[in-house]
């Protein structure tokens, strides 16, 4: 393996040792790092959606519209979008370690300017340089986590990693728009920041150093590695299987209390089952992906659009209803991980590049599905139109997924020919 992590293949299902796809015994345990990273991406998305519920509170004080004040979030998202591969590449000869502690750096002076801050504009600011520094945390984490578990846990590394995210969404974001309305919409961003800063020291003692390997790391290495066909179709099921799922999600209220019947009470309580299903299959997706990456990608897809399909068609009980909500949130955001472990080993000698394109391509995903199924909303469909948009493009991700399973079963094929090595550089 070279400095850059280029990764040996030998054939998805071939039986190789150590490889997504193959049948060796990954270890019992995962290292301490990918725990740590774990803490950092609860973090990350806490902060990205814990706006969403301080948006009154933020606008008051402000003396704003809720709907300006929810450019916080919008600016947050385009610097996701930008910063993950933009910072990939800025801090591509800089250490691991270094890169994670600089970014929980950013990421808590971000958070003190808002808790302090009192124009809207430096806000703005705050949160998109904020945005940058999460961009680098994941992207960077993602390579370090798979790296340290070794390839035959680095999708269950990277499930765990993708969970304390969705753990966010469970306890994080709740525990941050409570705390919001108890001491001012200001003390959830103080506590981020300290919590970052107390992230950053764990980084320091747990992170092994990989200065010297990153010395060798050349830009145009890392763009010309971006050649593969097969990256670029990970990266469009990463757009479309989130989009697709997120499509329906940020607008599932309307469905549950117009169709459903479900109270506006409750409408809290299904939202944490939906990120209770999204954390237990991330956990398992990741698990299950570093036998059979393919089948959970395919699988996957092929759940959540028959979930959202049944949101759409099935009579509005409230029960049944619920029960889809959070099989939405296992079947819809359980392949994340094995998405980004494919990406990375597609990618060769780019694996953080590709990292930093996967966390983009997700937030590409979720903005141009959010903005469809908003449409979708207003119009003749209504309440379910959300669920119908989440439906087709959830389907479409059925297109990208299929096809790498075809390409690599024929690459195995060709890998087994009398004559030919057992083992053969997957550069894409």
């Amino acid at each position: 393996m070279s400095a850059r992590g280029e990764v040996v293949e030998r054939g998805a299902g071939t039986g190789g040792a150590g490889v997504p796809g193959g049948r060796g015994r990954s270890p019992a345990r995962l290292p301490l790092v990918v725990h740590v990273l774990a803490v950092g991406t609860f973090l990350m998305l806490t902060t990205e959606f814990v706006v969403a519920g301080l948006l009154p509170e933020i606008a008051g004080d402000l003396r704003v519209s809720v709907a300006r004040a929810g450019l916080l979030i919008t600016v947050f998202a385009a610097g996701m979008i930008i910063g993950a591969p933009l910072m990939a590449m800025l801090t591509l000869r800089l250490p691991g370690r270094l890169t994670l502690m600089l970014a929980l750096g950013v990421f808590a002076a971000g958070h003190l300017v808002v808790a302090v801050g009192s124009g809207f504009a430096l806000l703005l600011g705050a949160r998109f340089v904020t945005a940058l520094a999460t961009g680098a945390f994941w992207a960077v984490a993602n390579v370090v986590a798979g790296r340290a578990a070794g390839p035959a846990a680095s999708s269950r590394a990277l499930g765990l990693v993708g969970a304390g995210g969705m753990l966010a969404n469970v306890v994080g974001v709740p525990l941050g728009a409570f705390a919001g309305q108890l001491v001012g919409w200001r003390g959830p961003f103080w506590v981020l920041a300290v919590l970052a800063v107390g992230a950053a020291g764990l980084i320091a003692r747990t992170v092994p150093d990989d200065g010297g390997d990153r010395r060798a790391v050349s830009v145009r290495a890392e763009v010309e590695a971006l050649r593969s066909g097969r990256l670029w179709l990970v990266l469009a099921a990463c757009a479309t299987t989130t989009g697709g799922v997120l499509a329906a999600y940020s607008y599932i209220a309307p469905l549950l209390t117009g169709r459903a019947g479900v109270a506006a009470g409750f409408v809290p309580l299904v939202l944490v089952g939906f990120g209770v299903g999204a954390l237990v299959g991330s956990l398992v997706g990741g698990r299950l992906g570093d036998v059979r990456p393919h089948g959970v990608t395919i699988a996957a897809a092929a759940g959540a659009a028959v979930l959202l399909a049944a949101l759409c068609l099935l009579p509005g009980h409230a029960w049944v209803t619920v029960v889809l909500v959070a099989l939405l949130g296992f079947f819809g955001l359980g392949a994340n991980p094995v998405l980004i472990s494919l990406s990375v080993r597609f990618a060769g000698r780019a694996p953080t590049l590709a990292s930093a394109l996967s966390v983009s391509a997700f937030n590409v995903g979720t903005a141009a599905g959010t903005w469809i199924a908003g449409r979708a909303l207003g119009s003749f469909l209504g309440v379910v139109g959300p669920a119908v948009v989440g439906a087709v493009i959830a389907a479409l991700t059925l297109i990208p997924t299929a096809t790498i399973a075809v390409v690599q079963r024929r690459r195995t094929r060709r890998t087994r020919r009398p004559g030919l090595p057992h083992r053969v550089y997957d550069r894409g």
